[in-house]
């Protein structure tokens, strides 16, 4: 018993080492792949469907317009800059509707840092061991990286379109331009679809999508990005 203890022991600190400096490496250094991008890939083949393979341009975060950060801000988790990875009223409001309309769609509740932690270090899947793998890096990151350093990457890694990953290719290759030249209107379009961007298209938006665009434009407004964030 006492050597399995102490095996177990010794795992968890190599785990708890190994992904700290994981984590930490990232706050320098861009991720050159994500474990969504592999999953993705893999799911791909596996379901003979389309081969999208993987498009991606890492940009620093000063040559992404302000108004995609505003815009996914504002769709995505509007209290970003008031929590620390977890938003404990969202995730309540969640809960509740969840048990209201048990059966039906479930509401999410995932921070912006979440869904980072999500796409850079883990997959898709809602099991217990997914959310709590989610929860660990949620909290490293916020702790390690800061708002800034999370926005940057997310960002640069989150699917726009199915295999197109981070706004500087998505914006090349559906808008003919560069991140930093985005509208507010683009980039809430682009918003728009992170729910589900295999399934919408934002450059050939539908009327949900459309009615979705001027919500987010609406919450835009309310939105403030840090100067210091774009300072040189």
């Amino acid at each position: 018993m006492r050597a399995i203890i102490v095996w177990t022991l010794r795992i968890c600190l190599v785990w708890f080492i190994g992904t700290g400096l994981w984590v930490l490496l990232y706050a320098f250094i861009r991720p050159p792949i994500t474990t969504v991008m592999v999953a993705n890939l893999i799911g791909d083949l596996l379901d003979g469907g389309k081969w999208y393979g993987i498009a991606k341009c890492w940009v620093p975060l000063e040559e992404i317009s302000p108004v995609m950060v505003r815009a996914v801000i504002a769709a995505e988790d509007t209290r970003f800059f008031e929590h620390h990875g977890f938003d404990w009223e969202a995730i309540e409001q969640a809960r509740t509707l969840n048990e209201r309309y048990r059966g039906r769609k479930l509401y999410g509740a995932s921070t912006i840092t979440m869904q980072t932690a999500k796409n850079v270090f883990l997959w898709h899947g809602r099991t217990y061991i997914r959310k709590a793998l989610e929860a660990y890096f949620t909290v490293l990151i916020e702790a390690v990286w800061g708002k800034r350093r999370i926005m940057e990457i997310y960002l640069n890694v989150v699917e726009f379109a199915p295999g197109v990953y981070g706004v500087e290719a998505a914006a090349n290759r559906y808008w003919k331009k560069s991140a930093r030249l985005l509208t507010a209107s683009e980039a809430a379009l682009m918003a728009a679809v992170l729910p589900n961007p295999r399934r919408w298209r934002f450059w050939q938006p539908t009327a949900y999508i459309r009615k979705r665009q001027a919500t987010i434009l609406a919450r835009m407004e309310q939105v403030a990005v840090p100067r210091q964030w774009y300072a040189h």
